[in-house]
């Protein structure tokens, strides 16, 4: 019989030990990340990040939602960190998909009408730059300068901050 894939991350986390990562509850980078949850990014892997550096919150897209921005707010007021970094991800599915896309397919799998909004868009640089400004419009959050954001090119493993282009003076 076949292991289901619960069991065996279970098996797994009882092979793990932090060691003293384990007694450290503030992240010792005083980062957080904000990314997607698309299987494909190993955000520890591809930052160099081990366990007690940062905060790492995951959801579809890496989008401030809600959700998000309250967990950003829990990760600085109370848990120390400074500093917000967004990473997108190219051939994301919530750049191929459109809300009504979403809705649908959620529809038709559970038998349920489903029309929260995900977070869909058009266009990736705008979503991060989206999300930048989101998050440091927040009041919530007490560290709002230094919030960057990134795309991470899945095909040619390069990551590329995202700035808005600055407006020539007159």
């Amino acid at each position: 019989m076949a292991m289901d894939a619960i069991d065996q991350v279970v098996m797994n986390s009882r092979l793990h030990y932090l060691g003293m990562a384990a007694r450290v509850i503030e992240p010792l980078m005083k980062l957080a990340v904000l990314t997607c949850m698309d299987a494909r990014i190993d955000v520890a892997a591809l930052l160099g990040l081990r366990p007690g550096d940062a905060h790492v919150i995951r959801n579809a897209g890496g989008r401030a939602s809600v959700d998000a921005v309250r967990c950003l707010a829990i990760s600085q007021a109370i848990l120390g960190t400074r500093e917000v970094m967004i990473l997108h991800h190219t051939d994301c599915a919530m750049g191929r998909f459109t809300e009504s896309d979403l809705a649908q397919r959620i529809a038709t799998a559970t038998g349920h009408s489903f029309a929260e909004g995900f977070g869909c868009f058009a266009d990736p640089i705008d979503a991060v730059l989206e999300d930048v400004e989101r998050i440091r419009a927040f009041e919530g959050l007490s560290h709002r300068d230094k919030v960057r954001g990134f795309v991470y090119d899945l095909a040619g493993n390069a990551l590329t901050e995202i700035r808005r282009p600055s407006t020539p003076r007159h």
